[in-house]
């Protein structure tokens, strides 16, 4: 029997209403737009909504992956819509973003995991946002280093790519993925000049501190600038279960963890997640 645990209460949230919150849906409805905000039901999506940001998710709501704990739909993609990368920095200059994020399904099914599709995106945006800074997070690509170079070439500021949890979960937590082909690419891209690499991590999945502490090791020795570490929430009782809540007192103590073992910017609190407040992220 999965044991249910209550929300404490520093994990409540602002509601999903108000002016800003319908004007950047009615924005996406009308560009035909999706968001990891709305995919992963997001708890911060009623404050970014208000703020007038959102995290864009490219490539259509069908993810190749079965993760168990993501709430984006599992199912077999359609094609690549060539208009979305020119539609997404519409909005994006239309909401005057400083700083813009986007994220992806993971598309096994392309040759090239989706790389072009998000160097697009980059070039879309560098064209309509002169000044804006660009995140992107991406999925794994089987490791494709070609494809990484895609990505890189189209010369994100950031480039974030979620390790989510510790090793010993990844076939229960996230079958299809390898922690150390995830740790490969981050040192692919730490290794470039000029973009900042990124990661994210989630805790209350049944990881030791013990295992944590190795992440945060490899993830420094991978040359990761900035680390970002949130409270799991399940999205259903069919997803992973919560093994604990940790305590905002708690999180400061893995954050001078992760600091400890040569992480230079560390964000760790109950509901920070890799693209919430991603703009006062940055080094």
């Amino acid at each position: 029997m999965v044991r249910i645990l209550r929300k404490p209460p520093w994990l409540k949230v602002t509601a999903f209403s108000g002016e800003g919150y319908e004007r950047v849906n009615r924005m996406l409805s009308d560009l035909h737009l999706n968001t990891v905000c709305q995919a992963a039901n997001c708890p911060n999506r009623g404050e970014c909504f208000n703020r007038g940001t959102a995290t864009f998710l490219i490539m259509g709501p069908d993810c190749t992956r079965n993760c168990r704990f993501c709430n984006i739909h599992s199912g077999r993609p359609g094609p690549l819509d060539p208009e979305e990368p020119a539609r997404l920095a519409s909005m994006a200059a239309r909401l005057e973003l400083k700083h813009v994020v986007v994220t992806s399904v993971t598309r096994d099914d392309l040759p090239d995991g989706g790389a072009e599709h998000f160097a697009e995106t980059i070039r879309q945006l560098r064209s309509e946002l002169l000044k804006a800074t660009v995140e992107v997070l991406t999925p794994d690509f089987r490791g494709d280093r070609d494809a990484i170079d895609v990505v890189l070439a189209a010369r994100p500021d950031v480039f974030n790519h979620n390790v989510e949890t510790v090793p010993r979960l990844y076939s229960e937590v996230r079958p299809g993925a390898d922690y150390r082909r995830s740790l490969e690419l981050l040192g692919q891209v730490s290794g470039t000049e000029g973009v900042v690499s990124k990661s994210g991590l989630m805790v209350g999945l049944g990881e030791t501190p013990e295992e944590l502490t190795r992440v945060f090791e490899d993830l420094a020795a991978a040359g990761v600038e900035v680390l970002t570490v949130g409270q799991y929430l399940a999205p259903s009782k069919d997803h992973h279960p919560i093994d604990r809540f940790y305590h905002p007192d708690e999180f400061d103590s893995l954050g001078e963890a992760a600091r400890a073992c040569g992480l230079r910017r560390v964000f760790a609190a109950p509901l920070v997640r890799s693209s919430y407040r991603a703009e006062e992220q940055l080094p």
